[in-house]
């Protein structure tokens, strides 16, 4: 079994890939913040981590005031660690839950998001379950929201798929960012329109090992 908390370990070395990845969703979130429609913003970050990614950016943003961020983790050490960094970094708004991501009723009532991040997820859960993660997106969604999401590309490289399940829901692809030097990729989507929030009736996917 994967200890998630050592996990974390390579993204204190600023030459890791996994650092590499960091900056590049880093990157992409910022865009996507800037992107957002004036006034508030929903952000949820689902199998969150230590919170890297989302408190990284939200720190030094001009609009971290306007951002309510619920950032679901189900290792309670990692958990502990992303409270304890958005604590240091002043984010009143910024909520650690320590719940099952795969369960829309962990952050239900967050939805719909602004901006959603599924980082992570996709090289731990099944084809089948990153198509229906893709596919149930759109319910969690608010009109002109952005998604985030990572995937290796180790054969059979997925990442092809997953682009078009994207656009086979309905979003609009922003980017698609290969990491240099390793296999590793980030990608954004966007959905112009949406409906109302649809809670999927049965859990998004199943965490396999890392």
């Amino acid at each position: 079994m994967t200890d998630w908390a050592d996990w974390h370990a390579p993204y204190d070395d600023p030459g890791s890939s996994l650092s590499a990845r960091l900056r590049e969703v880093q990157a992409l979130l910022r865009q996507a913040l800037d992107r957002a429609p004036a006034g508030p913003v929903r952000l949820v970050s689902l199998c969150a981590g230590q919170g890297r990614d989302v408190i990284g950016v939200l720190a030094g943003h001009p609009r971290r005031d306007e951002v309510s961020a619920v950032l679901v983790e189900y290792d309670p050490r990692n958990a502990q660690t992303a409270r304890e960094r958005a604590a240091q970094a002043g984010l009143a708004r910024l909520e650690v839950r320590q719940a099952d991501a795969a369960r829309a009723e962990s952050f239900a009532d967050a939805l719909p998001a602004d901006v959603l991040l599924l980082c992570g997820i996709f090289g731990n859960i099944s084809d089948r379950d990153i198509e229906q993660t893709i596919a149930a997106a759109p319910g969690l969604c608010a009109a002109g929201a952005t998604v985030l999401w990572t995937r290796h590309r180790r054969p059979p490289d997925l990442t092809s798929s997953i682009r078009r399940w994207f656009r086979a829901a309905g979003f609009e692809e922003l980017a698609y960012r290969p990491i240099d030097g390793s296999s590793l990729t980030a990608g954004a989507a966007r959905l112009p329109a949406a409906g109302p929030v649809r809670l999927p009736g049965q859990p998004l996917f199943a965490f396999g090992p890392g």
